[in-house]
């Protein structure tokens, strides 16, 4: 059967049939008895522009290993936002000696006598490379306060020393973006729904994302917060519409793309 036959009663374009009859779109089709149409077109499509921006996120990594640059990308949001499946999609191909994904545990009792950023910056880029942060030094601004892990003075000395902190970044000729990755309600319930149900999710869930629909309204005072502090023309935030993954991610992406000038090598 092909997807002519099995979309026959189905208002599609010619290049609609010319997708869904690709070998990937086949694979779409015939996953399930019951077929969404409209859905497998939109997971394919997905699928085909993903790779393309993966191709140039290859050039990009190129040009950066070429040019010693140094690129930092934070991802922040809610529990259960996605940010460690736009950062996977981003990784997936580019090459793996240049680049580090940092997701750092509970500071050690030695950690936590340091100055705050002091552990972030033994992390940031050599020239070349790119880090990506699956939560970064924002838990302060956020995940901290409202678990009560810290100090309403450390809370305090924090926010005044944030934007420091970036603009030092900036001027070490260093690339930073600031993703916030942002769902609703509703959809963080469903999604925690899921990874409960999971015996493949079940481990991401903590503590911290137990209690995280009980806090959102703290969750959404503290954030409020940050972003009147921290988005700044230097360092500005770029929030990300989450409930739906696979668009959440394109658009990271296309972002990433966009504001970093490299240029694929002509040979």
């Amino acid at each position: 059967m092909t997807a002519t036959q099995k979309t026959k009663n189905i208002n599609l374009s010619k290049e609609d049939l010319e997708i869904l009859n690709s070998p990937i779109g086949l694979k779409y089709l015939f996953m399930d008895k019951k077929t969404d149409v409209e859905k497998v077109l939109r997971m394919v499509k997905y699928e085909i522009q993903l790779k393309e921006l993966q191709a140039e996120l290859i050039k990009l990594q190129n040009w950066t290993i070429k040019n010693e640059k140094k690129i930092v990308i934070i991802f922040e949001g809610r529990d259960a936002a996605g940010k460690g499946g736009a950062i996977r999609r981003i990784t997936s191909h580019i090459n793996p000696r240049h680049f580090r994904i940092v997701a750092l545990p509970k500071p050690t009792s030695e950690e936590e006598g340091q100055w705050y950023f002091q552990r972030y910056v033994n992390q940031l880029p050599t020239p070349g490379e790119m880090v990506l942060f699956d939560r970064s030094w924002y838990n302060r601004a956020v995940v901290e306060p409202v678990n009560g892990f810290c100090t309403e003075n450390q809370y305090t000395t924090f926010m005044g020393q944030v934007n420091d902190f970036e603009r030092m970044i900036l001027e070490s000729d260093t690339y930073l973006i600031k993703f916030y990755f942002s769902i609703t309600k509703e959809e963080q319930a469903t999604r925690f729904k899921d990874i409960k149900s999971s015996p493949l999710k079940k481990w991401k869930m903590t503590p911290v994302d137990e209690k995280a629909q009980a806090l959102w309204d703290e969750y959404t005072k503290y954030k409020v917060k940050m972003f009147e502090k921290t988005n700044t023309e230097l360092s500005p935030w770029v929030i990300i519409e989450a409930d739906r993954k696979t668009e959440a991610r394109i658009k990271a992406i296309q972002y990433v793309l966009n504001t970093i000038p490299y240029e694929e090598d002509i040979i």
